[in-house]
């Protein structure tokens, strides 16, 4: 299963950008977004490519879920090790 996930641009040199998530910086290619990327955006990102922009409401909504998924996981890994 791949995950597309949503990350702060931090950083631009060309056609390339430093992107925040979470706590992680990840680099990014800008090559298939639609419309130039500017300090700040933040984008789609999937497999090394920034895909499109989203709101930041957005963005922070999506993240916050996929750290809930997260913490679901682990839990569930805890207590299966628990048995």
């Amino acid at each position: 299963m791949c995950l597309a996930i949503p990350g702060e641009v931090v950083q631009l040199d060309n056609e390339m950008a430093v992107v925040r998530v979470g706590d992680a910086l990840r680099k990014a290619s800008l090559m298939l977004l639609p419309e130039p990327a500017q300090l700040g955006d933040y984008v789609i990102i999937h497999a090394g490519f920034a895909l499109h922009k989203v709101d930041p409401v957005e963005a922070q909504e999506s993240l916050q879920l996929l750290r809930q998924l997260a913490s679901f996981g682990e839990q569930e890994d805890q207590q299966e090790e628990g048995s």
